[in-house]
């Protein structure tokens, strides 16, 4: 029987994008510029708490979106039309993700010179975007009443990595069998530090909690 060597890998395949993500924080820092990565499943409500979002930040914060999908660029248009905040659309050519490459190259194109705050709403998937690093200052997951109460225990790694979860769609909790103590729970056991917001994005409930939860990151 022919041997079969094995290889030890001691070097991280996103070794690369890390950096890449370190110089791209430090670059934003220098800038004056706060990065904020969104994630979530499709259909958490992603697009609609951000412009609740960005339509009240906007009074003391000048912000900017990136939003980033497979194809199409509807939430862009809706976005900026709901808000008149300045945005682009990312094409990820297929990519189930953003990294700090990619990231850089859309905060090129949006332009920094008259931002305090932008947003990054990257590609609905609990699993990839996760993984790696955009050189955000901050990780912000939404998870929406009807996926369920047990989402942090079957993917681990989005809700370690976020510092903020919003707890969306919270008037449809009549509706599904979804605990609110049960989710606080199983987020903590994934992630004590995590600040855990419930809110109604389209009825605007807890909104203005967020708002402030910004409004302390950015020293507004």
């Amino acid at each position: 029987m022919k041997e079969v060597r094995t290889i030890v890998l001691s070097k991280s395949v996103f070794e690369e994008n890390d950096k890449e993500a370190d110089a791209l924080r430090l670059f934003l820092k220098d800038k004056g510029v706060f990065l904020v990565n969104v994630m979530s499943s499709p259909g958490a409500g992603k697009t609609t708490t951000l412009i609740a979002l960005i339509n009240k930040l906007s009074k003391f914060l000048r912000v900017g979106i990136m939003e980033a999908d497979i194809d199409s660029d509807v939430d862009a248009i809706k976005v900026a039309k709901e808000t008149g905040c300045k945005s682009i659309q990312l094409h990820t050519g297929g990519m189930c993700h953003l990294d700090a490459g990619m990231t850089t190259q859309g905060l090129m194109e949006l332009g920094l010179e008259d931002l305090d705050l932008v947003f990054l709403e990257n590609v609905g998937n609990l699993v990839c975007p996760a993984e790696y690093d955009t050189g955000a200052h901050l990780d912000m997951m939404i998870l929406s009443v009807p996926e369920g109460d047990d989402k942090p225990l079957k993917y681990p790694l989005i809700f370690q990595k976020c510092e903020l979860v919003l707890i969306n769609k919270i008037d449809t909790l009549p509706y599904f069998n979804f605990s609110m103590e049960n989710v606080r729970r199983n987020i903590s056991y994934r992630n004590k530090n995590a600040t855990v917001i419930p809110i109604s994005a389209k009825k605007g409930d807890g909104i203005d909690d967020v708002v402030e939860f910004f409004k302390r990151k950015t020293n507004k």
